[in-house]
């Protein structure tokens, strides 16, 4: 497995991922479309974000992507990190984390906040993230997810 920054030509790929992943832990395919724009990647995205992709050969298995803070530079969002349900358990996760943290710390970044998907939430609090409270979800009105925190 390699990890490599995303190009813009992958957008469609890591869209579907990310549907294959979240998809993954059963929720209805009314939930999976209500989340759709939120779980849509475009090439303007790609182009503003630090989006890196775990390659298998000449397939994705898993992404992250850092947002970093205009209003303070040493912060980011963790805007995505999924890994392909064929992938799950075999240590890309835990790959892409490392290497995020790298980035991040590269980046002159302390501190990554992480609005989680409730069954992300285990996988976090292992790589050392703390849940500092909850936060609303932007796709389904009145669902709350794990709100995160990791500090570098």
């Amino acid at each position: 497995m390699m990890i490599q920054k995303a190009s813009l030509e992958q957008a469609n790929a890591l869209t579907e991922l990310t549907f294959r992943s979240k998809a993954h832990w059963g929720y209805s395919d009314s939930f999976m479309e209500a989340c759709r724009e939120d779980l849509t990647i475009t090439p303007a995205y790609l182009s503003s974000a630090c989006v890196y992709v775990a390659m298998d050969g000449d397939v994705a298995v898993g992404y992250y992507a850092l947002e970093t803070d205009e209003q303070d530079e040493h912060a980011a969002t963790l805007g995505y990190l999924f890994v392909d349900p064929q992938a799950i358990g075999k240590g890309h996760g835990r790959a892409l984390w490392s290497h995020m943290r790298t980035i991040a710390d590269q980046l002159g970044i302390r501190t990554v906040t992480i609005h989680s998907d409730p069954f992300a939430e285990p996988f976090y609090l292992a790589m050392g993230a703390v849940r500092i409270g909850e936060t609303p979800s932007t796709a389904i009105p009145g669902r709350m997810l794990p709100f995160m925190q990791f500090v570098l």
